[in-house]
């Protein structure tokens, strides 16, 4: 028992993190996208309307009708490690463990009041006790971010869209609201799985259960190394076509593509907001209230810059260029402006140096020489965050 009364876990010889602020390990687009989704017009009030109509306890007596509750009776495996997910990260209060009858390996975290955890049988079959510890954490990541509520809402508005596609443009105010949502869904994925590797603190494990995910149990015909050439080969091959139907096939999906997460995993694993975490250093929730929002944008439209300058797909390659074009059109509309030379002797050039000094004279309404008061002809201004 801790201190709290309740039970621990498994106590293993990994870290704990207590009092982790979700700010720890959420992706950047994780956060901006939910940003933009709140932005996005309509949605307070479908929001407002749908949670009226999804009582809680109507989704509780669901679950405890059709559905076995994990607990010491049952599934007692699947518990304790979930109870260990939830000391690992130090989640107060342990959610309700369902697992449900379904093939398909599949966890979600719902929930509008309080969060509610269910993983289903084909999920349970496929996975070894470390690997659904992952899993497990994946999801207790979800309820500490607060992402059951959306989540909620994205599984009903889903449901609920085929059956207003009668009604005039009924089906496309929802669907933009899904649309959203699911471009919102996929990043959190991205921040669940940091979740996930921070409960199982193993990125080898974190990355089969993913493979597990994309090519089933046969592990033995699987290699983790192979998996991640194939991400790094998914993020580099084709041409702009591919970079196009790449977007196009993510659009219908609620999830990001398995090699894709397990990159994402492998390069956050690999750096040093990872290994702060496991130093101890990280945001502690007790500061949440003292957290800046533009702090949190600026992060993410640092995190797409860098995404962008770094990535290999065609794609990235063309903003860059369109970029790097408008920066030098505007270096040069700058100098015919302004009368400073051109760096390629262009439009300008000789123009300045009209006293023979050999230094740039100002040509504004004060004269006097331009000493020091900017950047080299035809450099860009720094860039600026969102």
């Amino acid at each position: 028992m801790d201190d709290n009364g309740r039970k621990s876990g498994p106590r293993q010889a990994r870290r704990r993190f207590p009092g982790i602020s979700s700010r720890a390990y959420e992706h950047p687009a994780d956060r901006s996208a939910l940003v933009a989704l709140r932005r996005l017009s309509g949605f307070d009030t479908v929001f407002r309307a749908l949670s009226a109509l999804l009582p809680e306890r109507s989704l509780k007596l669901l679950l405890l009708s059709d559905s076995v509750r994990a607990g010491e009776r049952q599934f007692p495996l699947l518990d304790a490690a979930l109870r260990d997910a939830c000391y690992v990260l130090d989640l107060e209060k342990v959610p309700p463990l369902f697992v449900a009858q379904d093939p398909r390996p599949e966890a979600m975290c719902i929930g509008l009041d309080e969060p509610v955890i269910v993983v289903t049988t084909g999920l349970v079959g496929l996975l070894d006790e470390r690997e659904m510890r992952t899993a497990l954490g994946h999801e207790v990541g979800h309820a500490l971010s607060g992402h059951a509520v959306y989540r909620t809402i994205l599984l009903f508005v889903t449901n609920l869209a085929p059956k207003v596609a009668w009604i005039p443009l009924g089906n496309v105010a929802l669907m933009s609201v899904v649309t959203a949502l699911r471009e919102w869904f996929r990043k959190s994925e991205l921040s669940a799985d940091r979740a996930g590797l921070l409960v199982g603190q193993d990125l080898q494990v974190s990355v089969r259960t993913l493979m597990k995910l994309a090519g089933g149990s046969h592990l033995h015909e699987m290699n983790v190394d192979a998996f991640l050439e194939q991400a790094d080969e998914y993020a580099a091959g084709g041409d702009l076509r591919d970079s196009v139907l790449k977007v196009m096939n993510l659009l219908p999906r609620s999830h990001p593509f398995t090699t894709v997460r397990a990159a994402e995993l492998r390069r956050w694993a690999e750096g040093d907001e990872h290994r702060r975490i496991m130093d101890g250093r990280y945001p502690r929730r007790e500061d949440d209230k003292d957290a800046s929002l533009g702090d949190s944008m600026r992060e993410s439209a640092s995190h797409y810059r860098d995404a962008v300058r770094s990535g290999t797909d065609p794609l990235s390659g063309l903003i860059r260029d369109i970029a790097d074009g408008a920066g030098e059109l505007g270096g040069r509309l700058r100098d015919v402006f302004t009368g400073r030379p051109d760096r390629d002797g262009g439009p300008g050039a000789g123009r300045a140096d009209t006293d023979g000094t050999g230094r740039d004279r100002d040509t504004g309404p004060h004269g006097g020489d331009r000493r020091g008061d900017g950047p080299p002809d035809g450099t860009r201004p720094p860039e600026g965050g969102e």
